[in-house]
């Protein structure tokens, strides 16, 4: 790329922005603070008057958390202590706001009683629970930004198709060292409170926060995020579509499902699955969409399609995908990453189950999922020992793999009838309806399907290694 003259110009409201602009690129010198201000401004108008179209006082347990969470960090940060002291903080308001459904001002006073009444209809403890993940983020990039990186940038430049094509990935605004100076209150906040992300995500570390406000993404062009849009325009409608021709969870809620064959029970499952991967889809896609607008680029969650995974691992790494990086590098890594996997997996997914919500239910599918995970790791550990001698070994494992795989697509279909469409009452009833006479040759259909399908999975992963 030509080297270009810099000219620096005030011309444009925003905070250290570069701008292509004929010979020059244009260098925005407007102050920092300036920027900082506005999103903090516009967080705040989003909390204190758009999520509930009145006042809400609530913001004031908000504020208050935050900032005992952030004298702790700042305290702490370089404490061996730091870790347990971060995570005990968080997960005690995680757990103490869902008790108390968000508290009351009049267990403070009765002089603060008042307020009560201008809580709104926002149930500001729900959407705390991205505040909490962001609150740990901020923490433990603060206490790293004490230690020597061990980022290697001119390796990963080396190795990255994303970097070594002049852009910026995920991973290296995420791994790359910030000052200290920036982990300041205001920025904090910020983050915090950043109007687009703070409902529903996609979660972004401090870091990668941070580095874009002095340097806006420049991955995407205008055109590129327009026609971003404009796909998820396309998505909006394809669920009118599927709301008003197919009446999946219509069969779900009013229990007509009963009165069907096992068969159309499994399409009404996969048809609920489907539904509740739009559904987030579009949710995510858009919050995404309007933070990259604001100039801040995010992971992408869902980036494949539901039915392209084969197995749990890829099923939950392309669900929720930023929340998968954020539990990577706060939980997993921190408490040993692969060296203790089969451990970390409970404790992993035991905080997921009470990060969404407090209920035996969702304990129970995370230790039924964890119950699921460590077979598939072990027969992954032993498939990737095992090396291919010949093409006769090689077809052999790749069969095997599509057997694994139609088998745990089974058991994701067989848990999301259990969860969202029979509930736990209806186990009994599926189990003697497939064992029966005529259940049989459905579940062998169903099976040889999934087999069929997890080999056209391999045969598009096998296309897209080869193009790249």
């Amino acid at each position: 790329m030509e080297e270009l003259p810099w000219k620096f110009t005030n011309s444009y409201p925003c905070y250290g922005h570069v701008y292509p602009c004929g010979n020059y690129l244009e260098v925005s010198i407007s102050s920092k603070r300036e920027g900082d201000v506005c999103y903090l401004v516009i967080g705040f108008f989003e909390l204190f008057i758009v999520s509930t179209w009145s006042l809400n006082c609530s913001v004031m347990f908000v504020l208050s958390i935050a900032s005992m969470n952030f004298v702790l960090v700042k305290i702490f940060a370089q404490s061996k202590y730091f870790s347990c002291l971060l995570w005990m903080f968080n997960i005690f308001f995680l757990i103490w706001n869902r008790i108390y459904e968000g508290y009351s001002f009049r267990t403070i006073g009765q002089s603060w009683a008042f307020l009560d009444n201008y809580r709104g209809t926002f149930r500001w403890h729900i959407c705390f629970n991205f505040v909490i993940l962001r609150m740990i983020s901020f923490g433990y990039d603060y206490h790293w930004a004490h230690q020597d990186s061990r980022f290697d940038q001119e390796k990963h430049m080396q190795r990255c198709r994303i970097c070594s094509s002049g852009k910026t990935c995920y991973l290296s605004l995420q791994e790359r060292s910030i000052h200290t100076d920036k982990f300041s209150f205001s920025m904090y906040l910020c983050y915090l409170v950043y109007a687009p992300l703070y409902i529903a995500g996609p979660i972004v570390s401090f870091n990668a926060f941070a580095s874009q406000l002095d340097m806006p993404q420049r991955n995407h062009s205008i055109g590129q995020i327009a026609w971003y849009g404009f796909r998820w325009v396309l998505s909006l409608f394809l669920m009118e579509v599927m709301t008003h021709f197919f009446c999946y969870n219509a069969f779900t809620i009013s229990g007509l499902w009963r009165e069907f064959s096992p068969f159309e029970v499994f399409i009404i499952g996969y048809g609920v699955l489907n539904f509740m991967w739009l559904k987030f889809f579009l949710i995510w896609r858009y919050f995404r969409f309007w933070s990259l607008v604001g100039g801040v680029d995010v992971p992408e969650n869902m980036p494949r399609c539901i039915n392209n995974c084969y197995d749990l691992e890829s099923f939950w790494k392309n669900w929720h995908a930023s929340f998968n990086k954020w539990l990577v590098r706060y939980l997993y890594i921190p408490l040993g990453g692969s060296r203790k996997k089969l451990l970390n997996v409970w404790v992993i997914f035991t905080f997921v189950a009470v990060w969404h919500d407090l209920e035996w239910r969702l304990l129970s599918w995370a230790w039924l999922t964890c119950l699921f995970f460590i077979p598939e790791m072990i027969v992954k550990s032993a498939v990737s020992a095992l090396k291919a001698k010949s093409a006769i070994h090689e077809f052999i494992l790749r069969e095997l793999g599509a057997v694994a795989g139609a088998i745990t697509i089974t058991s994701l279909m067989v848990a999301n009838l259990v969860g969202y469409v029979i509930g736990p009452s209806g186990i009994n009833w599926l189990i003697s309806r497939l064992l029966h006479r005529d259940g049989l040759p459905v579940l062998g259909g169903i099976f040889t399907t999934f087999y069929v399908g997890t080999k056209l999975m391999f045969h598009i992963q096998d296309t897209k290694k080869n193009l790249q």
